[in-house]
Order: structure tokens, then sequence, then C-alpha cells
């Protein structure tokens, strides 16, 4: 199914929106729905025949299209993340490069003492734990709730700051 058709159909944007936690501008916005193992989001964006999953995608694509529109990442780029945490949502973290780029990124970042990369549950770990804080929270203690499921990924406390 085409970019363009999935973007413009009402519902399934709707659909999208729906599992995303809307934040502050320069916070993460957190994925709510299925997660794969490297802790992406998964979304059902069109029920296709057959037995496969055909038209899932990942959640960041199908959002930076959304925001971007559909011909806006060319072939053989993907969708960074500058926040390095996989389920966000927020087109603000977003950035196309190369994979190589991206495998970059993740090297220079990955040992950073307290930095998403660096957490002992590891990424998938790491995305569940927020999603459970977020399903538990009180709508008013959301930010105090994700912050502990992120800090619980840092038994030391320590924290060294991105690179960007």
């Amino acid at each position: 199914m085409p970019w363009a058709v999935l973007l413009a159909d009402g519902e399934t944007v709707a659909r999208y929106r729906a599992h995303v936690l809307q934040r502050g501008p320069d916070e993460c916005w957190w994925w709510t729905g299925g997660l794969t193992d490297t802790a992406h989001g998964t979304f059902r964006a069109a029920s296709l025949p057959g037995r496969t999953r055909r038209g899932t995608v990942p959640a960041h694509l199908f959002g930076y299209r959304l925001a971007n529109g559909p011909d806006s990442l060319p072939a053989g780029l993907v969708v960074r993340h500058t926040c390095d945490e996989p389920p966000c949502q927020n087109p603000a973290h977003w950035l196309a490069g190369t994979r190589g780029d991206n495998n970059r990124d993740a090297a220079s970042r990955r040992r950073l003492a307290g930095h998403a990369l660096a957490d002992v549950r590891g990424a998938v770990g790491r995305a569940r734990a927020v999603q459970a804080a977020i399903a538990a929270a009180r709508p008013e203690d959301l930010d105090t709730a994700i912050a502990a499921a992120l800090a619980a990924g840092n038994p030391s406390g320590a924290h060294q700051d991105a690179l960007f």
C-alpha cells in the first residue's frame, strides 16, 4: 500500500496517534503500542490479505512520513533518533541518515554513563519499563513515573550528557 494512501487515511492516522504519549516539544513522545525486539514501535498501518504481518511498519517510520510527507525519506536512508530512544515518536528527535550514520551515533554514545544506550535492561527492557510506568501512572504523575522508570536502568546514578 502506498505511503500517500496510508497517511491520507484519517482512521489510520488516528490509530497511530492514539499510541503516542505526546509531551513537551523537547521531550520524548513515548510509543505505547507494540514493540520490536530492538524497542522500536510497531504499527499495523494496514490489514493486507495473507498470513504474514504485511501492513505492519515501524511506528517511527510512519510518524516521520506523517510529519514530513510520504516521499520524505529517500531510498537508502533511515530515521535516526537523536534521543537514542527507539520508541520515541517526537518528530523533533528524528533525523534522516544512512544506516552507517546511525551505527556511528550509537557507537559514540553507547558507553556514556546514564545514557539510554547504556541502560542495564537493554533497549527493549527500558522501553517496556517506561510503557509499564505510563500504564500504571495517574495523568498528573506521568513525568515522575517515566523518570523513575528511566532511572531504574542506571543503578549507579552516574550521568553523562549526550553528544548532541
